[in-house]
């Protein structure tokens, strides 16, 4: 084969520019450290360089957003619920203080300041939140447990009931009213005032309208029939409720039940559906779509004159406008963080799941009970007083006086008592209320553990991938040096060669 300059010529200078592009490979390779600078120079390493990015960037996302995230929800969840416990303390041992049969008007006093102060702060803890989220109401992060303020809202409830939920309540008829004055026209008191005990179920609220619907095992019961609405305490008779009668008290939201009713429904385990309107929330109110299935029809219907919902004659509500009607459907509602590839937990905790509508109720029972202690002893002291003004002093006023004095002693006798025995009764209530506090609390410790060795096991991706991710795409310094200047000496030799083979002509030989 005959090899001409030209030839000679063509590959000296396609021998210069390879190793002059392989200088200048290993030239940018010194200054970058990586193995390529374009995906065509090796797809392979471009591929598992891509995969390789995305799934560090995912990794960093859980390690810097979601975990911090997740963290820090709960942190400020595990601080209202140890606020919780805290509180729900005071009351519990307010509830120690009250059930011992040796208080003072001191000892009285003392548990109704405590017990007013701490049903103000009941539910605040409810209203925790983080970065703008309310912690404890599900899904609606951005609404709050509690009426913020008194309204005017009217809400349809429903609530179910079992025979568990049944409890005892006592009712006292023939208080003392202690007279201004006493003369020949004031009557002698009777000292027959009475205890009455019954087992009952409480709503959610007290106040509510007169719209009230009971059922018994799916059995809806006929008001005015089957039961007698009472709109307050005062109306109600209990000396008159039949063993077979039931009754419901608007102002204290309760349906009482004779003795024969409660047993049927004990007995055999029945289930309770109460539907009721209730008008009006103060702003400690929990809002009930936290807790039942009810709706918002404040501004779907026109009150009537008594500030009552309207009905037609079939006792359904006159909607002016249906289309307003807001349906809550009480379900479980989990915010899920993902933390991980493929792993979610969930960081929120539900209200329901810690407090119920019961605390408030129970706490302003408590305080009830003891105001009527304060007031049965006060009228006691009213009483003894009087009898000793001068302007009493005669036999028949000592002696009207003293019926009276029996009479309000009998009453601060049985109100001490049930003082003593609901204080008693309500120390398990609130240890159930604790129970929950406190197994929200071990779960939230549970779950801030499981996304501590979460974070771990990220983190060791991380590192991991991030090897990876170097061996790769990087390499050693020192072996770029090594193959730059092994591949700078071809290039200085081939410059040299092509010196040389180009150096002689024809020319010379003629």
């Amino acid at each position: 084969m005959r090899i001409t300059n030209n030839m000679i010529m063509g590959n000296t200078k396609t021998n210069i520019n390879s190793t002059k592009v392989l200088v200048d490979k290993y030239n940018t390779q010194m200054t970058t450290q990586k193995k390529i600078s374009k995906a065509s120079e090796d797809p392979v390493i471009a591929i598992r360089s891509l995969r390789l990015s995305t799934s560090l960037s995912h990794l960093d996302q859980y390690k810097d957003n979601n975990i911090p995230d997740a963290s820090s929800w709960m942190d400020v969840t595990e601080t209202a619920l140890s606020n919780m416990k805290s509180l729900l303390t005071d009351i519990r041992t307010q509830c120690v203080n009250g059930s011992t049969d040796t208080l003072t008007a001191d000892d009285r006093n003392t548990i109704l300041q405590q017990l007013t102060a701490l049903s103000e702060q009941v539910y605040t803890e409810g209203n925790a939140d983080y970065a703008g989220r309310t912690v404890f109401t599900g899904y609606r992060t951005s609404s709050k447990l509690t009426f913020q303020k008194d309204t005017k809202s009217t809400y349809q409830i429903t609530q179910e009931f079992s025979a568990a939920d049944l409890s005892e309540k006592r009712y006292y008829t023939n208080g003392v009213t202690v007279p201004n004055s006493i003369n020949a026209a004031t009557p002698d008191c009777a000292t027959d005032v009475t205890e009455h005990s019954f087992q009952r179920i409480r709503l959610g609220y007290g106040n509510t309208t007169d719209d009230v619907k009971l059922s018994i095992d799916g059995k809806e019961l006929t008001q005015g029939t089957d039961y007698t609405v009472y709109k307050s305490v005062s109306d109600f008779d209990p000396s008159k409720l039949s063993a077979d009668d039931t009754a419901y008290i608007q102002e204290t939201g309760e349906f009482v039940f004779g003795k024969n009713v409660a047993a049927s429904i004990k007995n055999n385990e029945k289930k309770l559906s109460v539907t009721y309107v209730k008008t009006g929330f103060d702003s400690s109110d929990a809002r009930p779509e936290y807790y039942y299935n009810c709706k918002d029809i404040t501004n779907a219907v026109t009150l009537d004159a008594g500030g009552n919902v309207p009905h037609d004659a079939a006792g359904d509500i006159i909607y002016s406008d249906p289309s307003k009607v807001v349906d809550f459907k009480f379900s479980s509602q989990e915010i899920k963080d993902t933390v991980a590839n493929s792993t979610d937990i969930t960081v929120n905790t539900q209200a329901k799941d810690v407090m119920d509508t019961g605390i408030k109720r129970d706490v302003d029972e408590l305080i009830d009970v003891v105001q009527n202690a304060v007031n049965a002893h006060d009228k006691v002291s009213q009483i003894k007083k009087m009898m000793q003004q001068q302007q009493y002093s005669d036999k028949d006023s000592q002696a009207k006086l003293k019926t009276y004095l029996e009479a309000a002693e009998q009453e601060a006798d049985y109100a001490d008592n049930n003082l003593q025995k609901t204080y008693s009764q309500y120390i398990t209530r609130f240890d159930d209320h604790l129970n929950k506090v406190n197994l929200a609390l071990t779960n939230s410790g549970s779950t801030k553990s499981r996304l501590t060795l979460i974070k771990n096991r990220v983190e060791e991706q991380q590192t991991t991938i991030e090897e990876l991710k170097s061996t790769n795409e990087d390499r050693d310094i020192s072996d770029i040096i090594i193959d730059f200047y092994a591949m700078y000496n071809a290039y200085q030799s081939s410059l040299t060669a092509a010196s040389k083979a180009n150096s002689q002509t024809l020319l010379d030989y003629l």
